[in-house]
């Protein structure tokens, strides 16, 4: 989880050109928000305000942690989640409606996790034989269960925020990019050593675009403000596996 939660950010602004009489250059700034005049440390501080303060927001990208790379697209607001992760070539869906934590992927992907964890010589065709059952299906993950903390991090708005708005090292502001509502103004850590951040310079300065040290990732956030409409799914959709779920 704190692989995962190590970066995000997505980039939006407007363009207005100055009018510069003779002799005369254009203000960079024109028609932005004004926070590409600040320090860098001021505008992270910006940045995370709002980012913090906005009720929904999609994140989506990779990480790569440990040799493996992760997919993400996930929809976050105040009372929780939804999207997807994909590793290792298996994907699946999580919903988190408040406390309540849904897992949702194939057959092939419970079994395979099963069959794994069970080694050559387990009963292959029994556990194929229970994945089936759960094909499709929303999985509730019962939260006195050990994945319940690490899959729920994925749907929490503020645990990512939280993980993936730091840079590492000295801050330092770069140069200004973008067109359009696509402004921004990028900072670094370490010269990029600790990672790059993109924020929008148009409207509220949210973060746009997080490419994480040492190219292990890079993640996106957009759609800030959209709500996601987050209901229980019917109960003809979910299985209440018990106590706890399988040891994939």
């Amino acid at each position: 989880m704190g692989a995962v939660c190590a970066g995000l950010v997505v980039g939006g602004a407007g363009l207005t050109a100055c009018g510069g009489g003779s002799g005369g250059g254009e203000d960079p700034d024109a028609g932005t928000n004004g926070v590409g005049k600040l320090s860098a440390a001021r505008i992270q501080s910006k940045a995370r305000q709002v980012a913090e303060a906005a009720p929904a927001v999609r994140l989506s990208g990779t990480v790569v942690s440990k040799g493996h790379t992760y997919k993400l697209d996930m929809r976050l607001t105040h009372n929780g989640g939804t999207g997807t992760v994909t590793s290792k070539g298996g994907t699946f869906e999580l919903l988190r409606v408040d406390r309540n934590l849904y897992l949702k992927a194939d057959a092939d992907f419970w079994a395979h996790k099963e069959e794994s964890a069970q080694g050559a010589g387990g009963t292959g065709g029994a556990d194929r034989g229970a994945a089936a059952k759960l094909d499709g299906k929303y999985v509730k993950v019962p939260q006195g269960d050990p994945a319940y903390r690490r899959l729920s991090g994925f749907t929490d708005k503020g645990v990512l925020l939280d993980g993936t708005l730091a840079l590492h090292g000295t801050l330092a502001k770069g140069e200004r990019g973008g067109t359009g509502a696509g402004r921004f103004v990028r900072i670094s850590g370490d010269k990029g050593a600790g990672g790059t951040l993109e924020v929008s310079l148009k409207g509220k300065p949210y973060p746009l675009t997080l490419r994480r040290a040492g190219g292990t990732g890079t993640l996106r956030l957009s759609e800030w403000g959209q709500l996601v409409p987050l209901r229980e799914p019917d109960k003809g959709e979910t299985v209440d596996y018990g106590q706890q779920l399988p040891t994939s």
